[in-house]
C-alpha cells in the first residue's frame, strides 16, 4: 500500500530545495511536526543522496519524501557555452575565481533510481520530467507513491498518462527552478488558482505549490481542491534549513525588493531575487542546463565567500517579504 498524501496530519509539504537549503534535518522536522519533508537528490552524487535519504528517515517521526531531477537532452550549443565564457570572465577576475567547466550529465539518474528501490521513501517526486511507464510502476511495486511536478493542463495530462500517483501543481510564483518539461519553453504565467482549477479534475490528488506563503493561502488552495500545499521559500529562514548566512541576508536586506525568473546561473529558468548577476547576464545566458550550472558554480562560491549576494542565485519565491525565521515546528504551527 502507497502513502496517501491526504494522510497527512497537517497539509503541509516542505518543498525540496537542492543546492543547501533542504537538510536531512528540515526534511525530518517537517515530517516530525505533522507534514512531509523531501530530501532533494539534485547536484548530490547518488551515494551523498542515500546518506542524506537515511539520515532523515533516522531522524524523523513521520513520512519522508525524495525527489530527483529528470535528466533531458542537452539545449546547450558549444558556441553559446563560449560566448556566455568570455562575458562571465569580468566577474570571475572580481571574486578570484575560475569558471567551471561546462559539461553534460544525467545527474547519476539510474543509480539514484536504484536509492529510491533499496531505501524506499514514501514519496519520490520529480521535477523537469517524468519518470518512464516502467520506472512508474517499479516504483509503486516497492510501496513509493510518485510525484510529478506539472506548470500546465498538458504537463499533467502526460504525467497522468505516465501512471504517478500524485500531481503537483507549480505556479509561477515559486522560487528555484521551474518544473517546465521544455527547458527552453517561456515559462508558463497561468496563475496557481487557474492551474489548479485545470488539473484537479485528472482524477489524481494534487498538491498546490508556489507562492504560498501563511495559513490563509494554505487554505485558499486546499478549497481550490487541492489536498495539501507545498511551500519552499516560506522554510528558508528556518532553523533547520540549510540556508547560507548570505542567502538568509539577502531575504531580509530591504534593498531586495523584486524576483526574476532567469536562467543566468544555471541554463534552466528559476526564480530568485532581482541582483546585479542578472541584471547584467540574462540577456546573455544561453538555455544550457546543466552545462551552464557547472560554468557559474565556482563564480557563486566565490560570491558567497565574499559575503556577497550579487552573484550567487538566491532563489526564493514571490513571496519572499513574509518568511520569517523560526523553528519548523512553530512555522507549521503558523500555517496550519
Amino acid at each position: 500500500m502507497v502513502f496517501d498524501v491526504r494522510d497527512l496530519e497537517h497539509p503541509v509539504i516542505v518543498a525540496p530545495m537542492a543546492g543547501g537549503p533542504s537538510t536531512p534535518e528540515l526534511a525530518a522536522a517537517g515530517s516530525t511536526a505533522g507534514g512531509l519533508g523531501f530530501v532533494p537528490a539534485g547536484y548530490l552524487t547518488a551515494q551523498v543522496f542515500a546518506d542524506r535519504l537515511a539520515a532523515a528517515r533516522r531522524l524523523a517521526a513521520g513520512p519522508v519524501g525524495a525527489n530527483l531531477f529528470v535528466p533531458q537532452a542537452s539545449a546547450a550549443t558549444a558556441g553559446a557555452i563560449e560566448r556566455y565564457t568570455a562575458a562571465l570572465a569580468p566577474d570571475a577576475e572580481r571574486y578570484g575565481a575560475t569558471l567551471g567547466e561546462p559539461r553534460f550529465d544525467d545527474d547519476d539518474w539510474p543509480a539514484k533510481i536504484d536509492v529510491l528501490l533499496d531505501l524506499r521513501p514514501d514519496v519520490a517526486s520529480f521535477t523537469f520530467g517524468l519518470p518512464s511507464e516502467d520506472e512508474c510502476l517499479r516504483l509503486r511495486q516497492a510501496g513509493i507513491t510518485t510525484v510529478g511536478t506539472v506548470t500546465t493542463l498538458a504537463e499533467a495530462q502526460a504525467a497522468v498518462a505516465r501512471g504517478v500517483d500524485v500531481l503537483a501543481a507549480q505556479g509561477p510564483s515559486a522560487g528555484g527552478h521551474r518544473g517546465t518539461f521544455d527547458p527552453t519553453a517561456q515559462p508558463s504565467s497561468q496563475p496557481l488558482d487557474e492551474l489548479l482549477a485545470a488539473v484537479c479534475g485528472l482524477g489524481l490528488p494534487v498538491v498546490a505549490a508556489g507562492g504560498i506563503m501563511t495559513a490563509d493561502d494554505v487554505q485558499r488552495v486546499l478549497r481550490a481542491g487541492a489536498v495539501a500545499a507545498q511551500l519552499g521559500t516560506a522554510f528558508l529562514l528556518a532553523d533547520e534549513a540549510g540556508s547560507g548566512p548570505v542567502h538568509r541576508a539577502a531575504l531580509q536586506d530591504s534593498r531586495f525588493t523584486e524576483t526574476a525568473v532567469t536562467k543566468s546561473f544555471s541554463g534552466r529558468y528559476a526564480r530568485g531575487l532581482r541582483n546585479r548577476f542578472i541584471d547584467e547576464h540574462e540577456d546573455e545566458a544561453p538555455f544550457g542546463y546543466p552545462e551552464v550550472h557547472y560554468l557559474t558554480s565556482p563564480l557563486r562560491a566565490a560570491s558567497v565567500r565574499a559575503g556577497s549576494p550579487d552573484a550567487v542565485n538566491v532563489w526564493a519565491g514571490t513571496g519572499f517579504r513574509k518568511v520569517r525565521p523560526g523553528s519548523v515546528a512553530e512555522i507549521m504551527q503558523s500555517l496550519t
